[in-house]
């Protein structure tokens, strides 16, 4: 797909959920496009490789939750992997400061080429556990928005998501489908490390019957000093 055309798909899919771009912010997307391509025959970094997926399940999902960032604040994305959602958020939302931490390396040094390529400024990349970056004080409940999609179980993922966040902060989690299940277990989790869930809102990607569930959890009281607990335990052993 040449890069007119590119943009063109990006506006029109964009559009579905009322997120008007020009083709200036199309072209950050494109070389973001150009860049996963080169790299994912290197190392893995997304097994979609088709561009119009690529747009559609990469792109226009991560944007899905951007009515949520608000301007000025500072946000963390658990788990990127690709960049995703931070890098998506970031060509959207550039005067908000990003924090993008993944536990490979090889995906760090992947988004810091992504970084120069685009010229993308308050950006910080970080190869890290979580587990390791939340006892970190500069981090630790100082973060406005933590966000992630697809990295866990949601008793897991909180234990990632919320030490970071500070008071009146919020969790932005981005499940698939059938989660009613999940929210049931990870209740106790949310009560422990602090949180209270806000809005559950299901989603169709347009045009398709693809269900994705956005998840708000807003912090209404400190996390304990314990969590989270020592790199593993989270997944090995949730919160329930």
């Amino acid at each position: 797909m040449n890069k007119e055309d590119f943009i063109k798909e990006l506006i029109n899919k964009l559009k579905e959920i009322d997120i008007k771009i020009n083709d200036n912010i199309g072209e950050f997307f494109y070389k973001y496009t150009k860049l996963l391509l080169e790299w994912n025959e290197k190392i893995n970094l997304t097994a979609i490789t088709d561009i119009n997926d690529i747009i559609l399940k990469h792109y226009v999902d991560s944007l899905t939750i951007n009515k949520y960032i608000k301007d000025k604040k500072n946000i963390i994305d658990i788990g990127t992997g690709a960049g995703f959602p931070g890098i998506p958020l970031k060509i959207l939302n550039p005067n908000n400061d990003f924090i993008l931490v993944d536990s490979l390396n090889k995906r760090i040094n992947f988004l810091e080429k992504v970084k120069e390529e685009l010229k993308l400024e308050n950006i910080k990349l970080i190869h890290s556990r979580v587990e390791d970056l939340a006892r970190n004080k500069e981090y630790r409940e100082n973060i406005d928005i933590s966000v992630s999609r697809a990295v866990a179980n949601l008793s897991t993922l909180l234990e990632y998501m919320l030490p970071f966040v500070k008071l009146n902060g919020i969790c932005i989690c981005m499940k698939g489908p059938n989660i009613n299940e999940e929210v049931e277990k990870a209740h106790k989790a949310i009560q422990e490390l602090g949180g209270e869930i806000t809005k559950i809102k299901k989603i169709n990607l347009p045009n398709t019957n693809i269900e994705r569930n956005i998840l708000i959890i807003k912090k209404i009281k400190s996390t304990p000093k314990k969590y989270p607990r020592k790199a593993g335990m989270p997944s090995k052993q949730p919160i329930l």
